[in-house]
Formats: C-alpha cells, structure tokens, sequence
C-alpha cells in the first residue's frame, strides 16, 4: 500500500470517526434538551389544579430542618401538602426524610409536628423517617403499603425536583400524580442549576434506573 493510499484510508478514517462524534454530541444535546424543557414544564403544571383528582396520600419530601423547625423550603412543601389535603386531594399526608449526623429530629418528624399544629389530625399523617434519599424514602413507604394502603401519591417537592421524584415513584410501583409547591424559596440561578441537575438525573435514571442512580449518588 502506498503512502498516499494509507493517508486517504486514514482521513477517510477520521472523517467516520468525525461524524460518529457529531451525531451523538447532537443526540445527547437534544436528548438533554428534551429532560430540561421536562423538567422545567412538570414543575409547573399541576395536576390536581382544576381539582378533578384524589390519591390516597399527598406525599411531602422531605428538605432541611433545624431542631425540629421546618427549613423555609420544607416548609412550602408542607404548606402545598396542607393545601392538598384541605381541599380533599388525599386521606392521608405522607412526610419523609431522615437526619443528618447530630441531629435531634428527622425532617419527617418536624414535618408531622408542623401539620400537626396546622390542624391536620395525627391519625391523618404517616410518618416515614428512615430515607435519606428521594429513592429511599419512597421505597420505604412502598414497602409500607400493607399498612399504609397507599398506593395512589400525590409527589409534593420543589418544581425542579417533581419530575425525577415522580419517575421514582412509578419506578417503584406508584400510581403517581405531581404537585410542585408554588411558594419554592429556590430562585434564579439557584433554581437554574437544580433544574439543569435534575435533567441530568433523569436522563441518567431513565436509561439506567433511578434504583441504580441513587447506588452511585451514595
């Protein structure tokens, strides 16, 4: 073969391997587009607006507390829940979450304190302490089911997070519906990079599981 020959074949080479490359950096881009543009709509519909639907338990995911105090971004979650259940949305509210290392409380534990204080009856609210993840703690009440009777939710978090929350939650078997809080103190670029973050966590959870993306999140 002859040098000039060699060179054609590797050009040619390059130029597959070129294109190869600009075809999936164009899917992957396009691919994360659509998770974005979804993550950001899901956060802003609502599915229970026009009042037409019921689950059996509006679920609260959990966020921050403070000895006990809901976090101001918790607290919106549990006001959104508060409003569901006022309305008639669901028989029972769920609110989740664990603790961090030196905490006294769980964020579910302040959470049912909270509605409790808001007039919500303790007979009303399941308390679902052990995750420490969106994964988890969905899992848990999962496995709760015999007890609980819950197998309708009402996902309740902050815009950005709704859609991946409510992914999970079909993953592990729900009937699920969505309900973001309209009172999120996540705003701006705060709020842009959780959105883009997401995106990437769906689209990595809808091609590997989001039982396997919460393995690697650990």
């Amino acid at each position: 073969m002859s040098d000039g020959t060699a060179l054609r074949n590797v050009r040619r080479t390059a130029r597959r391997v070129a294109r190869v490359a600009a075809v999936a950096i164009a899917s992957l881009t396009l691919y994360f587009a659509v998770s974005l543009a979804q993550v950001w709509f899901t956060g802003r519909s609502d599915d229970f607006a026009a009042g037409q639907h019921t689950v059996d338990a509006v679920v609260v995911l959990g966020a921050a507390q403070y000895d006990g105090r809901p976090s101001p971004q918790l607290r919106a979650r549990l006001d959104h829940a508060l409003q569901l259940w006022r309305r008639g949305a669901a028989r029972l509210v769920v609110v989740t979450g664990g603790k961090q290392r030196g905490d006294r409380f769980t964020e579910a534990e302040s959470g049912r304190e909270y509605l409790v204080a808001a007039g919500v009856p303790i007979e009303s609210i399941v308390v679902e302490p052990r995750g420490t993840s969106t994964f988890e703690s969905l899992q848990s009440l999962r496995d709760a089911g015999d007890s609980t009777g819950v197998s309708s939710i009402a996902v309740v978090s902050d815009p950005y997070h709704v859609l991946r929350a409510s992914l999970v939650a079909r993953e592990l078997g729900f009937d699920v519906r969505a309900s973001a809080t309209r009172t999120s103190v996540m705003r701006g670029s705060d709020a842009l990079a959780r959105n883009v973050r997401e995106a990437v966590g769906v689209m990595i959870g809808r091609v590997a599981g989001f039982r396997r993306l919460d393995a690697w999140l650990q």
